[in-house]
């Protein structure tokens, strides 16, 4: 999943997510999480959502591959159900340009609005018109400042967090032989997502693998840094067998460090789909898979979290949508299934 630049943390979470206690996603309120695939519109209810003409508004924090398949998820989802999608929006990670995109699509009077809110106190006040007026909130991963479920929104949807990390942990190990030392770099933010994905690694490396050893930790916030924070690693152990990196983005930082090193040997593991990182895996290099979220899942999930509510269904305050782990050899299928897209010519003409 793609990362924002302000988050939302709870003191209450932060003890839900220590290490030694996780072992499930939780919310950013220690919700517990209900899998997407049984968030279903039933068939009873569709014709009655056929009939009210329900709009959408589609507002996202920016564009990119897995924006776009969040919306193709929605919006096939919202065919199926008669909802017409009447505004597409993209904020460039810009809060202010998001609070002016929900004032610019309240005007076609959506009754359904999706959305990434890019700031918990900015977006508590951009979303306000649009919860007052009844609209039916669903949000990926995020969620304003004091908004109550079900009172202000229907549900967030976001990853199977812990599971992300616990496939790359056990990528990692695969890729290792089970035994050897590990570094690892995580997000050096207090931000759900990405504290549950880094934990969730870090405990699954402890508890299931006593011949793994992390030896290195070490925060990151800026990507920008990884090459040099890997390079630090590196130096203080020359014979790591693996290095596990928040995502993608830092992940790049990462491989050309150990490429300068002339390291062929210490084995990467990250989150989210990246068209370097993919390149170097399927070429053989020294990524040895990545974890990726089913975005088109996440976004069928939302938009029938948001016809739920319309007609008077429970929904559940959290979704989690599944992990895959793509690797050399399922890197079409698990592209696909992710971003509801075939890999770049670049990756598939490598691999």
């Amino acid at each position: 999943m793609k990362l924002l630049v302000k988050h939302l943390a709870t003191s209450a979470l932060l003890g839900l997510m220590s290490v030694s206690a996780m072992a499930q996603t939780v919310g950013p309120k220690g919700e517990a999480a209900t899998l997407s695939a049984e968030v279903t519109v039933p068939d009873d209810a569709v014709a009655a959502i056929k009939d009210a003409k329900y709009k959408a508004a589609l507002l996202w924090h920016d564009q990119s591959d897995f924006v776009n398949a969040v919306s193709a998820g929605a919006t096939d989802e919202f065919k199926r159900l008669g909802i017409e999608v009447v505004a597409t929006t993209s904020a460039g990670f810009d809060a202010a340009k998001q609070r002016s995109d929900v004032e610019t699509a309240m005007a076609k009077e959506p009754n359904i609005i999706l959305s990434l809110p890019l700031d918990p106190v900015t977006s508590a006040a951009a979303f306000k018109e649009a919860r007052d007026a009844g609209v039916s909130l669903v949000f990926l991963s995020n969620l304003p400042a004091d908004y109550e479920h079900p009172r202000d929104y229907a549900a967030i949807v976001t990853d199977d967090l812990y599971q992300m990390g616990k496939q790359a942990a056990d990528a990692l190990a695969s890729a290792m032989g089970g035994k050897g030392t590990v570094g690892w770099i995580f997000h050096d933010a207090d931000y759900y997502v990405t504290n549950q994905r880094d934990n969730a690694f870090k405990s699954t490396i402890e508890n299931d693998y006593p011949d793994i050893k992390i030896v290195a930790e070490q925060g990151i916030s800026d990507p920008a840094r990884a090459e040099e924070i890997a390079n630090a690693m590196l130096l203080k152990n020359p014979d790591l067998g693996g290095i596990y990196v928040t995502w993608a983005g830092p992940a790049e930082g990462v491989l050309a460090a150990l490429r300068a090193n002339g390291n062929k040997d210490t084995k990467i593991v990250t989150l989210d789909l990246s068209e370097p990182v993919a390149l170097d895996m399927v070429r053989g290099g020294n990524v040895a898979a990545i974890v990726a979220d089913e975005a088109y899942e996440l976004g069928r999930a939302m938009a029938a979290a948001a016809a739920l509510r319309l007609v008077d269904k429970d929904v559940p305050p959290f979704i989690a949508a599944p992990a895959i782990t793509v690797t050399a050899d399922n890197i079409a299928e698990g592209w696909k299934k992710s971003l509801n897209i075939d890999p770049p010519a670049s990756v598939t003409s490598a691999n």
